[in-house]
């Protein structure tokens, strides 16, 4: 029984959802460092400096929420990233002019926006840059202590953020893998339901064209025979209804009895004289239900192309043969597969789903042989 694939249902999009959730939470979190920087600026008491640094650590702040909305939005372009970096720069140093040693702070929006905007081994060398800043810098300025405690802070936000943006980028490729899940399972549940259908009405179609042909031949000799002819196309036709809807929810069923009987009618319809087995049992589990599908193909092309008198269907535990007597394969479809239509296509298909190989070729005294054998079963045997 076939069925169809489950599909995963379209999941909204993780990235946008981490960035709604703790995006504004980022934002807030590193505006607590501006505090001590802008308490130190407005204490100033010149007010060149003091103006100076007070727009600056403004501008910091919203530098930095542009490069958060920028990231969500899709990223940064690699020319306004150096200005941006350079921008942060400036700001930094601005910064200093009003507040003094505070003003460095600055350096952890700047460590922080690297890690959003760049990859992983340039946010790191950036991420150094400024903790080196924030060491040495205080040597060299008169009137500034060695501070390490904002070489720690850069640090830390940088890992924090560096995490974070882990955590989004992974789950992007999660969702981009979950989408190409789905369209693969698309794709193979759309395969299966043209196999199916192909299979399912190529046969019984078949059959209900052989027997109109033969019923209107009846109609002037034997309206009795007509008749019954008339009612058992019917009732095929209700039959194959029934199959394409089973074929469509993916219920459809077909076992090696079944597909026996409905060969019988076929090539009796056809006027096609039959050898088919009478011991159907012997046939291994995982093959049963490919080897009622090839039955069913393999009696579908006799009546359809091979213009046969006689065929014969040998089912054994592991391989399963229909010959016939007809024209045989073309030499273009004896040397290459691609000659092959829909129905030998799905048939291998099926074969290689079920671990099995589907091989055609020219009898020995003419006619086409198709053969179904397990993958461990050498093929003349």
């Amino acid at each position: 029984m076939n069925r169809p694939p489950s599909i995963p249902a379209a999941a909204p999009s993780g990235r946008r959802r981490l960035w709604r959730v703790f995006g504004p939470g980022l934002g807030i979190v590193w505006v607590v460092f501006l505090t001590d920087p802008l308490v130190a600026a407005w204490a100033n008491p010149r007010p060149v400096p003091r103006a100076l640094a007070v727009g600056a650590i403004v501008a910091q702040a919203l530098v930095f929420a542009w490069a958060v909305f920028r990231q969500r939005r899709g990223g940064v372009h690699p020319t306004g990233i150096a200005l941006l970096v350079a921008l942060q720069a400036v700001l930094v140093f601005l910064a200093c002019l009003g507040a003094g040693q505070e003003g460095l702070v600055g350096l952890v929006f700047v460590s922080v926006i690297l890690h959003l905007i760049l990859r992983r081994p340039l946010a790191f060398i950036g991420t150094l840059a400024c903790v080196l800043i924030a060491v040495l810098l205080p040597l060299f300025v008169a009137g500034w202590e060695f501070d390490a405690s904002l070489a720690v802070s850069i640090v830390l936000a940088s890992t924090a953020v560096f995490a974070f943006s882990q955590l989004v980028r992974r789950n992007r490729e999660l969702q981009q893998a979950q989408a190409e899940v789905a369209d693969l399972a698309v794709a193979q549940e759309r395969a299966r339901i043209a196999r199916d259908m192909h299979d399912v009405l190529g046969h019984s179609l078949t059959v209900i064209a052989v027997k109109s042909e033969l019923a209107a031949k009846l109609v002037p000799l034997n309206p009795d025979r007509a008749t019954a002819e008339l009612l058992d196309i019917q009732t095929l036709a209700r039959s194959a209804l029934a199959d394409v809807r089973g074929a469509v929810a993916g219920t459809r069923a077909v076992t090696r009895a079944g597909e026996l009987a409905a060969a019988r009618r076929a090539l009796d319809a056809a006027g096609i004289s039959a050898e088919l087995p009478g011991a159907i049992d012997v046939v291994r589990p995982p093959l049963r239900d490919l080897f009622a599908w090839s039955v069913r193909e393999g009696v579908t092309n006799v009546v359809r192309h091979s213009g046969a008198s006689h065929v014969k269907v040998t089912i054994a535990a592991d391989r399963l043969e229909v010959a016939d007597d007809g024209r045989g394969p073309t030499a273009a479809a004896e040397s290459s597969d691609v000659a092959a239509g829909h129905g030998l296509r799905g048939l291998r298909e099926r074969a290689s789903a079920a671990g099995a190989r589907v091989t055609t070729t020219r009898g020995e005294r003419g006619g086409f042989r198709l053969i179904v054998t397990a993958a461990t079963t050498p093929e003349g045997s």
